[in-house]
């Protein structure tokens, strides 16, 4: 009796195929993935080891100290190795199948460039999820804290001081934010200061310059802003000297300073909103806004331009995809680097600055996609 196969047998066997297709393509990038993760983690972690062991043996930081600080610092590394784990670890994989001619097996078997990669970008989508969680819920967290026990260290032996282009907040729901700071004069240049409770409606304060000592700042050269509930300039006055007295211990007052990488997306929202009601230009602020998204993507972008040049040029093996990730890594943060600094200075919209790297590069890589299909 001759057998037979139904549709519905050879549609799940080309089901089977597709998903041995799929575990075959991630089970050989997977390996050298965890290898590269481990790798730029050691090599990146190097430079910090080096500071923590002056720590330890010059400022007699106690042993278990230094290693808050190390473990405080290892989510943000990490998170800076993912991305580029995911395209050393795609191109030598690709790399290998593409020298063993197995890429070239699968294109004769039917399957388009596209079909062969979905795995891959489906890895590279996951990690850009994974990076973004991280970057909202864990590595503002944990660099806060790391900086706030870097300053109780440094309170040991200085008086402390004020951080420059920070956002921080006082006790009494005063907003602060300084341009720059001359740490050994104690002198500060373009001060910010967003007072909520100073009457029935917020007040801001601009200085020129001022001087920090002890629980008074000293403000020089300023204007008072009265604000209405809109946030609108209802009164203002000019200034040549204001005394303004801090509110709640120096460690306490200090600890409150937070840099962009210190802040989630929402909370950076918070302070950019109060200070654009206010008039202020925080243009580098707001490209740091859309940055916490743009960057997380790069592991889906690096793998959307790398893994196809793996078939343009398939006979370059492992140390072709090497060559391959050094230049599209440094080409790409270079880009973003410089879109970043343009729409800090308003040359670009803030929105475009920070995702012209990734519409670049990932344009660039869906082109090469559809060009070897």
């Amino acid at each position: 009796m001759e057998a037979t196969i139904t549709d519905g047998q050879m549609q799940a066997a080309n089901t089977n195929q597709v998903t041995i297709l799929d575990r075959y393509v991630l089970e050989e990038i997977l390996g050298p993935l965890f290898m590269c993760i481990g790798g730029f983690t050691i090599i990146l972690l190097s430079g910090y080891l080096f500071e923590l062991m002056d720590l330890i043996f010059i400022k007699k930081v106690p042993v278990l100290t230094v290693t808050r600080l190390l473990g405080y610092k290892l989510p943000s590394v990490i998170v800076l190795t993912l991305p580029l784990s995911v395209l050393f670890s795609t191109l030598l994989a690709l790399g290998r199948l593409a020298k063993d001619n197995e890429l070239t097996i699968m294109r004769t078997a039917g399957l388009g460039v596209f079909r062969i990669l979905a795995p891959i970008f489906a890895l590279g989508l996951l990690v850009s999820g994974a990076v973004y969680w991280a970057n909202e819920k864990v590595v503002p967290e944990m660099n806060h804290k790391e900086a706030n026990l870097i300053r109780e260290i440094v309170f040991t032996d200085a008086p402390p001081s004020v951080d420059e282009q920070v956002f921080f907040r006082d006790p009494d729901e005063r907003f602060f934010y300084i341009e720059k700071v001359d740490s050994h004069n104690e002198k500060m240049q373009k001060i910010m200061v967003y007072d909520m409770k100073s009457g029935p409606y917020p007040r801001l304060i601009t200085a020129e310059t001022g001087y920090y000592s002890g629980e008074v700042w000293e403000l020089e050269d300023g204007i008072v802003q009265e604000l209405d509930e809109d946030g609108f300039v209802k009164g203002q006055a000019r200034f040549q000297h204001m005394e303004l007295p801090l509110t709640g211990s120096p460690e306490r007052f200090f600890g409150q300073q937070k840099t962009t990488s210190e802040m989630s997306r929402a909370e950076l929202r918070e302070y950019i909103d109060l200070f654009q009601q206010s008039g202020l230009s925080v243009d580098d602020f707001v490209v740091d806004y859309y940055l916490k998204l743009g960057l997380p993507f790069a592991s889906l972008v690096f793998v959307l331009l790398g893994a196809p040049l793996c078939f343009r040029f398939s006979r370059g093996g492992k140390m072709l995809g090497v060559i391959f990730s050094l230049i599209i890594m440094f080409l790409y943060y270079i880009a973003t680097s410089v879109a970043r600094s343009l729409g800090a200075n308003g040359v670009l919209p803030p929105l475009l600055a920070a995702w012209l790297a990734n519409l670049i590069f990932g344009g660039a890589g869906i082109g090469f996609v559809i060009f070897q299909r």
